[in-house]
């Protein structure tokens, strides 16, 4: 399986600095208005244990983790396909996958939570 690459910040800032100093124009994609924020300290435990082995690049639990999410509901901003990608956060007493997920998007801690199986979405805020 392969999993998205992530630029850095210093990548991203570096692309910035390049757009601006040869005329070019930098623009921000607006977040979906339904997409809210969470504080990396209120996931629960089980996301972190997600946010991990999405770090190690796995193994993880479920075969689909690690697959392209298509964003279908348009709740996340609107990205190219193969943008973003999902992994199961384990809901404890769940004989099966559940509701939870992360979403990654390819930017530098871009990780969405959902508890609602894509309902809505979090921005992880990891500055608190």
């Amino acid at each position: 399986m392969r999993f998205p690459p992530r630029i850095t910040r210093i990548g991203a800032a570096a692309a910035v600095l390049s757009a601006l100093l040869v005329g070019g124009t930098v623009t921000a994609t607006p977040a979906a208005a339904a997409v809210g924020s969470i504080c990396h300290s209120d996931l629960p435990s089980q996301a972190y244990d997600t946010l991990e082995l999405i770090e190690q690049g796995g193994p993880f639990p479920y075969s689909q983790d690690g697959t392209v999410f298509q964003n279908r509901e348009r709740i996340l901003p609107s990205q190219r396909s193969g943008y973003y990608h999902e992994y199961t956060v384990i809901t404890p007493g769940s004989s099966t996958r559940g509701a939870r997920r992360i979403v990654t998007g390819e930017e530098y801690r871009e990780d969405y939570y959902t508890a609602d199986h894509y309902a809505s979405f979090d921005l992880i805020d990891y500055g608190c």
